[in-house]
């Protein structure tokens, strides 16, 4: 099949001859078969006279592609057929083929009656009996319009599977992630911090770079957010909550410890930084209208801000250092942002 693919038309006529000499088959035999062959293939075939494209033959299965008898399609040319928008791709194929040493393959698209078929066409020019320039273009149409539906659901089907599990990976990822979130403010549980910052101490710790923990608490409320009992308690946990998430990145991590201990873990950032951006959060908060029957509940908090490796050397010392630094901002009447004090390590 491959030597057959790569012969020209004139080495295919001599190795016919050939053939047919060595096995004393009569004259046009081979051709013969090649015909059957196309119709037992229930191929559409066609031979068109190249200087003028009309067609000098067709089969009737190429007669019935066109939706007319045999001979209202000899002596005519595609464009007389099908118009000059359809024909001129195939027109452009047949003088494509002129200019191959071999047969050539190209798909092309006919529709008729509101029915779109597919075919993969093999052009090959004929040799002439005396050798010169060939002045015909023989045509055999292979419908594959099942093939490349078949693909297309294919095709499709996979896409349809491929979005399912992205969709499916998504829901898990989302499910597993609400598993480790707290219910009334969206932060991670103590389990999920307690993970996130041994990673960054191990990954500070190689690469010689300071991250900051924040420790917050929530300032006793006032007397009369007090009175409004546990719903406004709760009003105020989501409040605090949203701003939390809201104030830091990706690559941060903010949870509730307990009731009203909350903390923060800051990649990347220096003490001074974490203070500063801690300090926006805590006006904030101070700031932060959150309404129960017409009355607004307000709150605060106290923050203590502590730095790996500048306040502690450890993940045990820096939760020390930063509860301690907390400690001091309750000390000091809360609605208060303190540093932990910086370790110098004597040599």
């Amino acid at each position: 099949m491959t030597e057959t693919m790569l012969s020209s038309p004139a080495e295919l006529a001599d190795r016919s001859r050939e053939l047919a000499a060595a096995h004393g088959l009569a004259e046009g035999a081979l051709g013969s078969v090649l015909l059957s062959l196309v119709e037992r293939l229930e191929a559409p075939f066609a031979i068109k006279e190249i200087a003028t494209g009309r067609y000098v033959h067709v089969n009737l299965r190429m007669a019935a592609l066109f939706g007319r008898p045999v001979e209202q399609l000899l002596g005519h040319t595609d464009a007389d057929l099908l118009g000059p928008e359809v024909s001129a791709p195939l027109r452009l194929a047949d003088q494509a083929a002129l200019g191959q040493e071999v047969a050539s393959t190209t798909d092309h698209r006919i529709e008729r009656d509101r029915q779109r078929r597919e075919f993969s066409v093999t052009r090959v020019a004929l040799p002439t009996a005396e050798g010169g320039p060939a002045r015909h273009l023989c045509s055999v149409w292979v419908e594959v319009t099942l093939a490349q539906q078949r693909e297309a659901q294919l095709t499709k089907a996979l896409q349809q599977l491929e979005q399912q599990q992205i969709a499916s990976e998504t829901l898990r990822r989302e499910t597993q992630d609400q598993a480790l979130r707290d219910n009334v403010t969206g932060l991670y549980q103590r389990v999920h911090f307690d993970d996130q910052l041994r990673r960054e101490v191990d990954l500070s710790s190689r690469e010689h770079r300071e991250f900051a923990l924040v420790s917050i608490a929530l300032d006793p409320l006032a007397q009369g957010v007090q009175a409004h009992g546990s719903v406004a308690r709760t009003r105020v946990l989501e409040a605090l909550g949203r701003l939390l998430r809201g104030n830091t990145r990706a690559m941060d991590a903010s949870c509730r410890l307990d009731e009203d201990h909350f903390a923060i873990l800051l990649s990347g950032v220096g003490l001074a930084t974490a203070h500063s951006r801690m300090e926006g959060l805590r006006r904030q908060c101070a700031t932060q209208i959150v309404v129960l029957d017409g009355r607004d509940l307000g709150f605060t908090v106290s923050m203590g801000v502590a730095s790996f490796p500048h306040t502690a050397h450890s993940q045990e010392e820096l939760m020390l250092a930063a509860d301690a630094a907390l400690a001091e901002a309750q000390r000091r009447g809360g609605n208060h942002v303190t540093l932990a004090s910086i370790r110098f390590d004597t040599a």
